[in-house]
């Protein structure tokens, strides 16, 4: 169910189907925090809307904060094998991709807390 979404909306309801989707919005905030970018994210969130503000954040990252973009990727920990990945010519296609992949990474650690915790 984790790796098998096509992009962030399915994604995002998967992990609304699961019960994690709450958890992944602390998740975020909380990596976005380490890394020192502002974020502005809220638990009551719909996935619409946190869809459009985390694409819209790494679109930003992406274009003016280049080293802030470079340390959230750190930070969350997306593997460099999934950059290699995009086959996107432009910056907005790039910041739908990374979105996902970051939003991936992040429901990954979030199930894996969940999972191992009990």
């Amino acid at each position: 169910m984790l790796n098998d979404a096509p992009n962030s909306t399915v994604l995002l309801e998967n992990a609304l189907k699961i019960g994690l989707y709450q958890k992944l919005v602390a998740q975020l905030e909380k990596d976005f925090t380490l890394a020192n970018v502002s974020v502005n994210l809220g638990v009551g969130m719909l996935p619409e809307d946190l869809n459009t503000s985390l694409h819209e954040k790494i679109y930003v990252l992406l274009m003016e904060q280049f080293a802030a973009y470079l340390n959230l990727l750190y930070v969350v920990d997306v593997p460099e094998s999934a950059f290699k990945e995009i086959n996107a010519t432009d910056v907005v296609e790039v910041a739908e991709h990374v979105s996902f992949l970051i939003l991936k990474r992040e429901l990954q650690k979030v199930w894996l807390k969940e999972k191992y915790s009990a």
